[in-house]
């Protein structure tokens, strides 16, 4: 039994190291298409701020190949939504934690002033 449980995790864990160029191939999409999406994602990313983004775009192809086009188009758009939404949750995150952490100075403020007074 044990040795069906770790095959499983195995697997499972192998599954995840795929790439989304093999992702898109595996799931039927043409290889142009999947090259545009990396190239596309990559520059979306740029676009969104990510220091190590990279604008990719392979002009002549992009023109040229429908298939390309359409997946630099989804990639630069998909990735670049979620590198903004991604900074978004984090701004939000950080001023939840601001706002947290000047209540826990009020709050402690008022118990010093509380503890004074007796």
């Amino acid at each position: 039994m044990w040795r069906y449980a770790l095959m499983l995790c195995a697997v499972v864990w192998l599954a995840g190291c795929q790439t989304t160029h093999q992702d898109l191939l595996a799931k039927g999409y043409p290889p142009a298409f999947a090259d545009g999406f990396d190239d596309g994602c990559s520059s979306g990313r740029q676009a969104a701020g990510v220091i190590t983004g990279e604008f990719r775009k392979n002009v002549p192809r992009y023109l040229k190949e429908k298939h390309y086009a359409e997946g630099w188009e989804d990639g630069f758009r998909q990735c670049k939504a979620m590198r903004e939404s991604e900074e978004l949750r984090d701004y939000q995150d950080n001023r939840n934690n601001d706002r947290e952490h000047e209540w826990q100075q009020e709050k402690d403020r008022d118990a010093a002033k509380a503890y004074r007074s007796q």
